[in-house]
């Protein structure tokens, strides 16, 4: 299972809004005849490769055992079940991970499966597959994707100096790994004020990627420029807006980009139901580059599942803080964060800290 979760993590970057999947066939005597991972959506899964892979091996896989590293898909999606397919080539055995939470799957595969004939067995690896798969399961099971804020500061917080200057407080190899996070996400999400003030690309561009994330803007107002450099990546545009301009509309969309409208009763952008609505976009996982201003009214209204901080070895002093929020009366009103991950990357710290109840 070790070498199946292994092949998982290659499709970090490759299967949204699919599952990141591995799989790995070996015979009775524990030697491997096939393994693979599940490709772009509309493509072979990972069981499916690693038939290929044996095939094109010249094994035989009767009597085997694969191990996956999530449930056999057991309907006609964009490809067609894995689970027939397994029955067809053979294999007895079926050890996987971690139920499929997609209400499509959600057991139905192996209950195929047994109904096939085949001993199926689940849980090695459950947790890494599930973390592997972090998004995808808040998309099904929450109807909302996973939202990771990433920071850079300071190591007194402030990720810019009064008058702006913010480039750079952290490394190139803090940098370099902020990318790798971009890459791994279905959508890069900001601001209209750091599109006005920074006018930057927001997409991939310090690690290889065979695609770019998609990138949603909350902008109440709809004031992004068509001529903005977010429109050079050539990728997915999601306009969030509350106040309605048909005419910024149809600019913005002529240049490729979608304007979604949804005010709350105050006039600004409903926070809440642009998450959901990026849900039914089969959008997994949300990486946040944004203001203080917006990054607050995200964690205000408990929007925020993960922090990812980039703290340097450096003190501003007064500057601009990481989010924008009211002052609290008493310590117990603070947030709660429980640490996931501290690492040295670099010159720097990466922190990973989870707010407590959003569970992956």
């Amino acid at each position: 299972m070790e070498q199946a979760l292994a092949l998982a993590t290659q499709s970090l970057l490759l299967t949204a809004p699919n599952p990141r999947v591995g799989c790995v066939i070996a015979s009775p005597e524990g030697q491997v005849l096939g393994q693979g991972h599940t490709q772009r959506a509309g493509e072979a899964h990972a069981e499916i490769m690693a038939l290929r892979d044996a095939a094109a091996r010249g094994n035989l896989v009767q009597g085997a055992t694969a191990y996956v590293t999530l449930e056999p898909c057991c309907h006609h999606g964009r490809t067609g079940p894995c689970c027939d397919a397994l029955i067809a080539a053979g294999v007895t055995k079926v050890v996987a991970s971690i139920e499929d939470p997609n209400p499509t799957v959600a057991g139905q595969g192996f209950a195929r499966l047994r109904a096939g004939g085949i001993e199926v067995e689940v849980g090695p690896g459950a947790n890494e597959s599930r973390e592997l798969n972090i998004g995808f399961f808040s998309r099904m099971e929450r109807k909302t994707p996973w939202v990771r804020m990433k920071v850079a500061a300071s190591i007194d917080g402030q990720t810019a100096l009064e008058n702006g200057a913010s480039q750079w407080i952290t490394s190139e190899a803090a940098r370099t790994d902020g990318h790798a996070w971009r890459a791994r996400s279905c959508a890069v999400l900001t601001g209209i004020g750091t599109v006005l003030e920074d006018n930057p690309r927001l997409d991939v561009r310090l690690v290889q990627t065979p695609r770019q994330p998609a990138l949603v803007v909350v902008d109440s107002r709809l004031q992004t420029p068509p001529d903005a450099h977010l429109f050079v990546a050539g990728r997915a545009i999601h306009i969030y807006a509350a106040a309605r301009n048909d005419a910024k509309k149809a600019a913005l969309e002529a240049r490729g980009a979608t304007v979604i409208y949804l005010p709350n009763e105050g006039g600004k952008v409903d926070l809440a139901a642009m998450l959901k609505d990026l849900a039914k976009r089969e959008i997994n996982e949300v990486h946040v580059e944004a203001g203080s201003k917006l990054n607050g009214s995200l964690l205000h209204a408990g929007l925020v599942d993960e922090a990812l901080i980039y703290l340097a070895p450096k003190w501003l002093g007064p500057g601009q803080g990481m989010a924008a929020l009211a002052p609290l009366a008493n310590l117990t009103d603070a947030m709660a964060l429980r640490f996931h991950s501290v690492d040295r990357i670099g010159e720097d710290l990466r922190i990973v800290a989870r707010f407590e109840g959003h569970t992956p």
